[in-house]
């Protein structure tokens, strides 16, 4: 999530305070991100630096100093808002992780692991749903916030069944075991940035 671009986007609104962006940033983004107000002022310590804002007086610190969007900031969140992330490359997921070390370890069942998880994740969209469910219309940001991350969760859901069903067909037919060879083929190690 960027912090930095957010602020600019609060800032395009018109001149604000450190506190007042705190709080405009958690209300905007559903409360479900708190963001401490010294990650605040510091953020926007560099956006100054940078030439993205200004502030009112350049002697004057703490909560009544303001801050304002310049040129280069409006161009710099134009850019942010309409380009991409880059989604070529997986991400480094500590769950894919966990269930490739445990697919290498002697003695460990792997699609216990799998399950684990599974059941976690389970719980954690009940969650999300029951709190979906108590939000009110009006909240949007919030519920959009809660979307998104049942949509995530599902993906993470039908990955842990799509994973369970190749390992049972794993165990049904096992590979050769070849002494060290990789987990991944070459080209998906190159493009996830790991070492020959």
């Amino acid at each position: 999530m960027s912090v930095r671009h957010a602020l600019l986007a609060l800032l395009s609104e018109g001149p604000k305070y450190g506190l007042q962006l705190r709080q405009e940033f958690e209300a905007r983004t559903g409360e479900v991100w708190p963001l401490n107000i010294g990650q605040v002022y510091t953020t926007l310590q560099r956006l100054e630096r940078d030439g993205l804002v200004e502030s009112d007086d350049e002697g004057e610190e703490g909560p009544q100093k303001g801050f304002r969007i310049t040129a280069d900031g409006a161009a710099e969140l134009a850019e942010w808002l309409r380009t991409p992330p880059d989604m070529t490359s997986p991400p480094r997921d500590e769950l894919v992780i966990k269930v490739l070390v445990a697919l290498t370890l002697p003695g460990v069942d792997v699609r216990d692991v799998v399950q684990v998880h599974r059941r976690y994740v389970v719980e954690l969209m009940q969650q999300w749903t029951r709190l979906k469910d108590d939000a009110t219309d009006d909240e949007v940001g919030f519920l959009l916030v809660v979307d998104a991350e049942l949509f995530r969760l599902d993906a993470v859901i039908r990955w842990l069944d799509a994973a369970d069903g190749r390992l049972a067909r794993l165990a049904a037919d096992p590979p050769p075991v070849v002494t060290g060879s990789p987990l991944l083929p070459p080209r998906l190690r190159r493009r996830m940035g790991a070492r020959p």
